[in-house]
């Protein structure tokens, strides 16, 4: 990816260089360009051009005070910084590939993913006067706002688009799309750990709350006390944050370990239930002594009183648990730990009666079965219930997965795209800020609008792309590892990027006034971070919803700002 990338990236710089060598300036009086002799410019590349002459960033990097001209280089400041982006999310990837999640995935990747971003909003504040640095943050703020708009509603609608499947009880069924573009019969499901992406993205929203309780109020002496407060709290949940990726995967496990011991209690109740001559509880909800008798007798192949390990995983591998990747030996310890109450490695029949009178009581209490005493309904009911659960942890199917390369050129590469990510996105953020800063100057076009509508184009275009990709496969796995991200990416925003925001306002004595900004992020994280935790299946309906969002997102803050005077 790295060579096929450098070509044009190569190209690219050194075009601006050259273009930077022959800069010229502009006189406001007459109609020509001077430039070394050079030729009358159309006066339609000169709109807006009131200024003599632009400033080059750094001295030697091209400028222009034309609109068609700034609106030239934001194209390709915004192709460095896509590619940038392109370059740290393919290191990323080959990193985590090599060390694995932990430490990688819990830490690197989520800064690494918003590190352009960052680099954005933190040079949008750093560069001038506090007067020209409170014009231009507004430009990181417009990012900022954009990314998360962005990735919620339209990446989010389109992905699920592209992975819907047709839905069978509320669940997607992998790989089947036949009922088209139906509202409510096609869809896409995702696992619980996507619910819990969700929510954590709408909990992360709480830093933009306390920033703007002092407008809220209308207190004004207290904003500088809320942005520090705000700081220190986003800097807190992002240390929260990357502890919480960095232990998901022991998290992932243990629960995983929960779920599969259900599956296996489950379905000894059912095998149970099938085997008996009749209810397995009495009428008042107690375990049946005389049917659990002849079960534990048939369950005893040695007919020595006892079940032992050899008995209860001739029972166990008897059943056939094929929706479960199932370690027979550890299920038969488990088992055996939870009956033995004596701890002598057997069971005997009291145990055995009160064991499965225990599960019983739990499979009633369990599921959200109306069936009363009537072992054969609720037993049933928990069962489906459990295989759903271990459905929705996303662990059932495990194809696909490959080890990653784990070669010394593999980490050489992994390192070099991360670098010449990270000095690209260094470079070209500056000058990028400055030509948007410069074109609004040009059009009169708010530089909110220019960077939420063009920047995140350049900043998250390969992690949509990505995304967009990756939910068409049409697995619940792939959708959940999609969404996941990008609720992951849309936390990172909220966390990482608000806490440089943040930083840039309390250190350069910065006025916080961005309501009506502030109003559309927490819109819309709010409105998706409800759907991600009230449900695991999207309809394809839900994504208009998400499309919607967006052109209502420019429109509120367009009336706030301009008709009812917010900012």
């Amino acid at each position: 990816m790295a060579i096929m990338m450098q070509r044009p990236l190569l190209a690219g710089v050194l075009f601006l260089f050259l273009c930077g060598a022959a800069y010229g300036r502009f006189i406001s009086d007459q109609s020509r360009l001077v430039s070394d002799g050079a030729a009358a410019m159309p006066s339609f590349l000169r709109l807006g051009a009131e200024e003599e002459k632009c400033e080059q960033t750094y001295g030697f990097m091209p400028c222009t005070s034309t609109a068609m001209g700034n609106l030239f280089l934001i194209l390709v400041y915004g192709y460095l910084m896509f590619t940038a982006a392109t370059y740290l999310s393919g290191g990323s990837e080959l990193l985590l590939e090599i060390l694995g999640p932990g430490i990688v995935g819990g830490l690197f990747l989520p800064i690494l993913g918003a590190l352009p971003d960052a680099m954005l909003i933190l040079v949008s504040g750093m560069s001038g006067s506090v007067e020209t640095a409170q014009s231009q943050v507004s430009v990181g703020m417009g990012l900022l706002a954009g990314s998360t708009v962005m990735l919620l509603t339209v990446i989010w609608g389109s992905c699920i688009l592209v992975g819907k499947c047709d839905l069978q009880d509320n669940l997607a069924k992998d790989n089947q799309d036949t009922r088209g573009f139906s509202l409510t019969g096609s869809g896409v499901s995702t696992d619980i750990w996507t619910t819990y992406a969700g929510i954590i993205m709408a909990i992360s929203v709480i830093p933009f709350i306390i920033v703007q309780f002092p407008q809220m109020l209308h207190y004004d002496s207290g904003r500088n006390l809320a942005v520090l407060i705000g700081l220190i709290v986003s800097v807190s949940l992002l240390i929260s944050y990357c502890l919480y990726q960095v232990f998901q995967p022991w998290v992932q496990k243990r629960r995983l370990d929960y779920i599969k011991h259900r599956h296996v209690m489950s379905g000894i109740l059912k095998h149970l239930k099938k085997r008996a001559l009749g209810k397995l509880s009495t009428e008042e909800g107690r375990p049946n002594v005389e049917v659990l008798s002849k079960l534990f007798k048939a369950i005893d192949e040695n007919s020595d009183g006892y079940l032992s390990h050899t008995d209860l995983r001739a029972l166990i591998i008897g059943i056939q648990f094929n929706e479960v990747s199932l370690d027979h030996s550890d299920a038969v310890e488990k088992v055996m730990r939870e009956f033995d109450t004596s701890q002598d490695y057997r069971i005997d029949l009291p145990e055995f009666i009160v064991g499965v009178g225990k599960w019983l009581e739990e499979a009633k209490t369990g599921n959200d079965s109306t069936h009363g005493a009537d072992s054969m309904k609720y037993i049933d009911d928990f069962h489906t219930q459990t295989k759903r659960e271990h459905f929705l942890l996303g662990v059932q199917s495990e194809e696909g997965e490959e080890g990653g390369e784990n070669s010394p050129w593999t980490t050489v590469k992994a390192v070099l795209l991360l670098l010449l990510g990270s000095a690209i996105a260094a470079a070209f953020a500056d000058p990028l800020v400055d030509s948007v800063q410069n074109f609004s100057n040009a059009t009169k076009i708010p530089t909110f609008f220019i960077s939420f509508i063009a920047l995140p184009l350049a900043t998250n275009s390969s992690e949509a792309v990505s995304a967009i990709i990756f939910a068409s496969r049409k697995k619940l796995r792939s959708a959940s590892l999609t969404f996941s991200e990008l609720y992951g990416a849309v936390t990172m925003n909220n966390v990482l990027c608000l806490s440089v925001f943040l930083a840039l306002v309390y250190a350069r004595g910065l006025v916080w006034d961005f309501s009506s900004e502030v109003l559309v992020i927490l819109i819309v994280c709010i409105v998706m971070g409800v759907f991600a935790s009230v449900r695991t299946t999207f309809p394809v309906w839900t994504s208009l919803v998400a499309f919607l969002l967006y052109p209502f997102s420019l429109a509120l803050v367009y009336v706030l700002d301009f008709v009812f005077g917010w900012s």
